[in-house]
């Protein structure tokens, strides 16, 4: 895209012009995608539609330490045991033993089920002796005084059995329970309850809404199955595909990297399954032979040498499974489960945000070298890193061009104004070396601003899809009550569903897709206003979560001058937390159990060139120390971390709009309790100089790019014969817009579909407070309201469009 810009303020028409005569670039037909990672609860008692938590008793203390065999289950008579002698099955180690009794599963938040609605009840049973041989299920109210439906399951044998029944529920209760009753004693296992209603009607299925709002997107790939998830807590909570197909009982369970179970239900096969209902190429991701880096206790860790072969030969099962004919030894068992056809594997992920040690690129290269040889056809997606540029990012890219991977995954959680910064950024990739997949993506809120932002941005990859191939926010799913991570695209509950203002844009992209990008120049396009700098800037002092300090010295001067004490601080303003005078010149933060704690002191420091320097310590506490600086306007400041992130890293950082980004790399540096530091910044105009105990911790210059606030994009959907006109109007101001289709017909009628979102609009659990509308304007005059993101499609020549 090409064209000048004017002040945001002025009333000038914006020109925009499309070439539709022009041949384009052609584009990546895989471009918007979406990520499942089971988290926020995303899989077991989310997408996964059994309703029986723990249905195997194997969640353990290696989930949360709280957590038992019998969590989520409550003896209501008789005695409940769990045994591990003679198992349903190894992988399955654990079952329950109902002696002459009742026992009742919570599920996940209740068990919601709905009047005249069956639901399919399975479970493995064995009687160990009694004079009864049957088993009552019965779903009830949370208080048992009401029965919705029951059922009789047996005549139970000596040895281990499936039994199965349906039971109908004659009420709508949102939170029923499970209960199953007995005489005598009855060893249990896998005791599962699905509605019979889930997506597309598969048995032991996926929950049918969920799905189905997964499905409206369109993506056009399923990564699968993380993120983090893939490489695990340690190399032996690796995900390992291979255990996750098969009967249901000899499927291996294991901890949840952040910090519940997994039941692998929602495993291999029924992801592929997935992909195939809704239309969209799986690709999936296996751990590159090493555990995360984060690994609590070990950090990253490389499988042993002599583990390798085995591991390389279960990466290349993966494609013959998936790929294989249906008499093949992998592609038997796709079939055994019932899909006899090959599913068409593509992509393949290996590692996911790996650090680039000499261990992960030895795991990396052997593995990618088996796969080469053996199956060149497979597009291998290598890894960037966790962040959009340091020392990982770099190597990254050098490992890629030295391997010759065909695309690379970079992961860019940014601020909307990061987003606005860097639509360019995609613009000078060299179109020989590796593509871009940027897998992981989101600007930290779920209002209108970053949904906006988030628009452009996308707009941005649209415009270079001939290097940018793929592309998927993250996280997807977050159920209330259980997220580890926010935002999230969808969010639910055990009956609602809410997609977000972030969902919307995902969908007006996807549904809208093209396969060649048309030039396009804008004329008159708005430009963000020049930053206002403020002649004085705020300092803080803060505490991290849950974390407890005492701070002293605080003085800030000129650059080369004198330190000059700053006023006392009862003058400071106490954003959040308890800040108490020592007496003695320095204050504490005394509150624990907060999200973090702030002391302001506004327009402390005169001039964009000074030094602010502070002793502090940390008497207690989970977090670190942070120092703020560079404020000029509320929510925009700079802050240095020292200690934070589970006190494990140190790093600089710009805020925008509340909303954090890195301005340095992550180090390795905690901050240890009781210990004083001498710290100062000084900032020079946009460099900014950290030292610790007079010790260069940082030296970063922030410059950035202006921002694009009006970003434009035009595609061509061949198959369809449509131009399609995407406008991310990121300002506060209504622009008139004049649209030129050269080579089409003048003055042809448009299908438009239009988000308009206020910036602080929020939509988290709840009904988005804004959806898209569609209308079908004439002419080539349109006003575009503000903060909105608008979609326009035509057939070049006919005058038609098509809403979608």
């Amino acid at each position: 895209m090409s064209g000048s810009g004017r002040p945001v303020e002025s009333a000038i028409e914006t020109v925009i012009e499309v070439d539709t005569a022009s041949p384009g670039t052609p584009i990546s037909p895989d471009l918007f995608g979406v990520f499942f990672e089971d988290l926020n609860y995303a899989a077991d008692g989310g997408l996964y539609a059994e309703l029986v938590q723990n249905r195997s008793f194997e969640y353990s203390p290696a989930d949360r330490p709280e957590w038992h065999a019998l969590r989520a289950w409550e003896r209501l008579a008789g005695s409940l045991t769990v045994a591990t002698d003679d198992p349903l099955h190894p992988a399955n180690p654990h079952y329950a033993v109902l002696r002459d009794g009742t026992v009742r599963n919570e599920g996940f938040d209740g068990i919601p089920v709905r009047a005249g609605e069956s639901y399919d009840i399975g479970l493995f049973a064995r009687l160990a002796d009694g004079i009864a041989d049957r088993l009552i299920a019965r779903i009830e109210s949370r208080d048992g005084e009401h029965v919705h439906g029951e059922a009789e399951l047996g005549p139970l044998g000596g040895s281990w059995q499936r039994y199965a029944a349906v039971v109908t529920s004659q009420v709508t209760d949102p939170d029923a329970r499970l209960t199953l009753t007995t005489a005598g004693t009855v060893h249990l296992d896998l005791v599962s309850l699905f509605p019979k209603d889930t997506f597309r009607g598969r048995p032991g299925g996926l929950r049918a809404d969920l799905a189905r709002v997964i499905a409206d997107l369109k993506p056009k790939f399923v990564r699968f199955p993380g993120g983090c998830l893939a490489h695990g807590q340690g190399l032996g909570n690796m995900y390992r595909w291979s255990e996750t197909i098969g009967q249901l009982h000899e499927r291996r369970q294991q901890s949840n990297i952040w910090h519940y179970h997994q039941s692998m239900g929602l495993g291999y096969f029924e992801y592929f399954q997935f992909c195939e209902d809704i239309g969209a190429k799986p690709l999936p991701v296996v751990p590159a032979a090493v555990c995360c880096q984060n690994s609590e206790v070990t950090g990253q860790l490389g499988l042993p040498n002599e583990e390798m072969p085995a591991y390389i030969a279960e990466v290349l099962a993966l494609v013959e499974w998936a790929n294989g004919p249906a008499d093949s030894p992998w592609g038997a068992r796709r079939a055994a489960a019932g899909h006899p056809e090959p599913f068409g594997l593509q992509y393949l992920g290996v590692g996911n945000e790996d650090t680039l040690t000499d261990t992960f690129r030895d795991r990396f290269s052997r593995i990618h070298d088996a796969l080469r040889e053996h199956h060149p056809e497979i597009t291998v997606v290598g890894t960037l890193g966790p962040a959009t540029f340091g020392e990982d990012w770099e190597k990254g890219w050098a490992f890629a061009r030295e391997r010759d991977l065909p695309v690379v995954d970079e992961h860019a959680y940014k601020s909307p104004r990061w987003l606005l910064e860097n639509t360019r950024r995609f613009d000078g990739i060299d179109r020989e070396g590796p593509h871009l997949y940027i897998g992981e993506y989101g600007s930290w809120r779920n209002n209108g601003r970053s949904a906006i932002a988030e628009a452009a941005y996308m707009i941005a990859m649209e415009r270079n899809g001939d290097v940018v191939r793929l592309a998927s926010y993250a996280p997807l799913l977050a159920k209330r009550g259980h997220t580890q991570w926010l935002p999230d695209l969808i969010y639910f509950d055990n009956t609602n569903v809410w997609p977000t203002l972030n969902y919307h844009v995902q969908r007006m992209h996807s549904v809208n897709a093209g396969d060649t990008a048309l030039p396009v120049t804008v004329t008159g396009a708005p430009r963000a206003p020049s930053a206002a700098e403020g002649l004085r800037h705020t300092v803080h002092l803060a505490t991290g979560a849950d974390t407890r300090a005492e701070f002293t010295g605080v003085t800030v001067g000129t650059l080369g001058g004198e330190p000059a004490p700053l006023p006392e601080f009862v003058n400071w303003h106490a954003e959040s937390g308890t800040w108490e005078p020592d007496g003695g010149g320095g204050v504490r933060q005394t509150a624990s159990g907060t999200e973090g704690a702030r002391l302001l002191l506004p327009e402390a420091v005169d001039g964009r060139s000074y030094a602010f320097s502070v002793r502090a310590r940390k008497t207690a506490g989970a977090e670190g120390i942070v120092l703020g600086f560079a404020g000029t306007v509320p929510g925009t400041w700079c802050q240095w971390t020292l200690g934070g992130w589970g006190n494990r890293s140190t790093w600089l950082q710009r805020v925008d709009d509340g909303v954090p980004d890195d301005l340095s790399e992550r180090l390795a540096e905690s901050v240890e309790t009781g210990r004083w530091y001498d710290l100062r910044v000084e900032v020079d105009g946009r460099r900014i100089r950290c030292f610790r105990d007079g010790v260069l911790v940082h030296d970063v210059e922030d410059v950035r790019p202006d921002p694009e606030v009006f970003a434009v994009s035009a595609v061509r959907d061949t198959a369809a014969g449509d131009v399609i006109v995407k406008i991310a109007n990121t300002t506060p101001e209504a622009v008139a817009v004049r649209l030129r289709l050269n080579g089409a017909d003048d003055g042809p009628g448009f299908a438009r579909t239009t988000l308009t979102a206020a910036p602080d609009a929020d939509s988290r659990f709840g009904p988005a407070p804004a959806a898209p509308v569609e209308d079908r304007p004439t002419g080539p005059h349109l006003d575009l309201p503000p903060h909105s993101f608008t979609v326009l499609r035509t057939r070049a020549g006919s005058g038609r469009g098509r809403p979608r």
